[in-house]
């Protein structure tokens, strides 16, 4: 394999960005030994793997129903944040359809094999939720191109708000905490959702995408940026309540991390200014991973 396709495959699964997804998975599955107990480092080390080829999958899903319209990018912003060399290896066609097609279902199937190592009724409810959630991309993809009503974007990234309570349901049960996780999640996943469409607001209009910019415009999608963001801020109060232990200074640093977050989208009147809020939103991310996955041992 030359180095050229090495890089390909390592923009077409945004490499750099794979720690992420196990993280957010095992948030879920720590909260889940704190109710249910059942902590071992194997099952650790399963929901590692089967986040990780799980989301990779999703990735190469998002690419391959994508393919002919990113061959409209003019603004390379955003794609040289998500992917480590800055390209899109479908649309220069290093890597086929069809070998992105194989490698789908490659890691879809590795971590469908591992989730059916997991007990029952737990592996029917990660099950489950993995087949919602590449139904959901798909419908997020095709739903965008035509609509008049942002239900691609409200319905189709409940596919993220659910990932790491796939990751609780690895050992728990589908109950208050698990509900609880996906409202904290859901506006949070909003917030994500309406930064990257702003940012790329001049890809959109040339792919024709009916993205939250595009249907209500730049200054109703900072209200929508601010209103999932108080949303979730309330979430987050009550979530981290309930669950105590070191989440209440959590809670703080993301209160912070998000008014800086919204301040720069709000002064921002361009890609690559808006760009900037991206990493402090994906440090909060990681603040609040890290923190759900420490507070199991510190409690």
């Amino acid at each position: 394999m030359s180095f050229e396709s090495i890089k390909a495959y390592l923009d077409l699964t945004r490499l750099h960005f794979s720690i992420v997804w196990p993280l957010l998975f095992c948030s879920g599955l720590f909260l889940s030994f704190s109710q249910y107990g059942g902590f071992s480092w194997t099952l650790v080390i399963k929901s590692v793997l089967i986040a990780l080829f799980g989301f990779e999958a999703g990735f190469i899903l998002n690419d391959y129903v994508d393919a002919e319209l990113d061959k409209r990018e003019v603004d390379f912003e955003l794609t040289n944040y998500w992917r480590p060399f800055g390209s899109r290896p479908l649309v220069s066609g290093i890597i086929s359809q069809n070998q992105a097609l194989f490698l789908f279902v490659l890691f879809a199937g590795i971590s469908i094999a591992l989730i059916f190592t997991l007990p029952t009724p737990n592996s029917f409810y990660v099950f489950s939720l993995m087949i919602y959630a590449y139904a959901m991309e798909y419908y997020y993809q095709i739903k965008k191109r035509k609509q008049d009503f942002p239900f691609a974007q409200l319905i189709g990234r409940t596919d993220f708000a659910f990932f790491p309570v796939a990751g609780y349901l690895v050992n728990g049960r589908p109950d208050m905490y698990a509900l609880a996780y996906f409202l904290f999640f859901y506006p949070f996943a909003q917030v994500h959702l309406g930064i990257n469409d702003i940012i790329d607001l001049t890809n959109d209009k040339v792919r024709d995408l009916q993205t939250i910019p595009i249907l209500y415009g730049v200054c109703n999608t900072k209200k929508w940026i601010q209103g999932f963001t108080l949303l979730h801020i309330i979430g987050a109060g009550l979530f981290f309540n309930d669950i105590g232990g070191m989440l209440k200074y959590t809670f703080f640093v993301g209160f912070v991390l998000l008014i800086i977050v919204n301040v720069l989208i709000h002064i921002g009147s361009s890609a690559k200014e808006w760009l900037r809020a991206l990493p402090v939103f994906h440090l909060t991310l990681f603040v609040y991973m890290t923190s759900l996955i420490a507070n199991y041992f510190v409690t």
